[in-house]
């Protein structure tokens, strides 16, 4: 089945019809069709169109940024699985000829708003009773909030435009995401194995993936079948450093305020194990990379995705 050309449906904010010519070059090799393999052996533009379409597939490769990882191989694998096709880790032709249906391009120009550039950004403290004083935990930076949006590295977006300033009405270059548009799920699997959290349908196919961390040497993940209690979105996230064994023994339990930079991102999935839950953060270039204490780690972007498919009472497996 042909999917429906996303141009008309992005996320939202001005689509330029005529884009700035700064990373031409750049661009047009990535919307173009790609070679008959992407690697870890491609180039830029072949890696990068492939975790566009990944994206917008539902098969996240995490935070989108040009380059091969373990989060794109993923991605593929579980693409790879869902459709039939032969799970080799790489986009092999058969695999761009099922993601090439999605005809429309990875890159699109983007007219930065004033609410995309006039903030307000604050800088976030590392130290949690100085994050508590905090009102709100926004975010940094102009290029991290456009980041977030196209679930783009800022790196990325910066290779894409080096010269484009950050003011309203300024055209860059960003991947061609929209918002997701996933059904209500039956279940969610998080698999310690392949770091990914999946959400699964009554027929126990798998509509979603996306990278995620999850549990340390010091907090393992909890292995088991558990239920989603809750679902909120924007949390106030309750410090108490008696649950974190690297917690500063000076420090008392405190609330810290809402915001992309909480220690818990935009989204708490709350799971029927005590602390436990399913999360964001704000550090998206480390999901799927790095340790958590115990809880599962999603970029901002796919928490929220997968937080509004799922509904208290849901089952969650936890498993190897």
């Amino acid at each position: 089945m042909t999917r429906t050309p996303l141009a008309a449906v992005l996320l939202a904010g001005s689509l330029v019809l005529h884009p700035p010519a700064v990373a031409a070059s750049l661009v047009e090799e990535t919307n173009r069709a790609g070679p008959g393999l992407v690697d870890a052996g491609a180039g830029l533009p072949a890696i990068l169109r492939v975790q566009v379409l990944l994206d917008r597939a539902h098969f996240s490769p995490g935070e989108i940024d040009g380059e091969w990882g373990t989060n794109t191989t993923r991605a593929i694998e579980g693409y790879q699985r869902r459709h039939g096709i032969e799970v080799t880790g790489t986009a092999d032709p058969a695999t761009l000829e099922r993601l090439g249906m999605d005809t429309a391009d990875p890159l699109v120009s983007y007219a930065l708003t004033a609410a995309d550039v006039d903030g307000p950004f604050v800088e976030v403290p590392e130290d949690m009773e100085a994050k508590a004083e905090l009102e709100r935990l926004g975010y940094g930076s102009a290029l991290e909030a456009l980041g977030e949006k196209f679930h783009a590295s800022p790196d990325l977006l910066r290779r894409l435009n080096p010269d484009a300033e950050l003011l309203a009405g300024a055209r860059w270059w960003v991947p061609n995401v929209a918002e997701p548009e996933l059904p209500t799920g039956a279940k969610v699997v998080v698999d310690r194995s392949d770091s990914v959290v999946q959400l699964l349908d009554a027929e126990d196919q798998v509509v979603g993936q996306w990278p995620a961390t999850m549990g340390s040497e010091h907090d393992p993940l909890p292995i088991g079948e558990w239920t989603i209690d809750d679902v909120a979105e924007d949390p106030v996230f309750l410090y108490n450093p008696d649950l974190f064994w690297d917690a500063d023994p000076a420090h008392a339990k405190a609330e810290i305020a809402p915001g992309p930079n909480s220690p818990v991102g935009t989204v708490w999935i709350d799971l029927s194990k005590e602390h436990y839950g399913i999360h964001g953060t704000p550090e998206p270039a480390g999901v799927g990379k790095t340790a958590s204490h115990g809880c599962i780690r999603m970029t901002n972007w796919s928490a929220l995705a997968l937080a509004r498919a799922v509904s208290p009472g849901m089952v969650a497996v936890l498993q190897e």
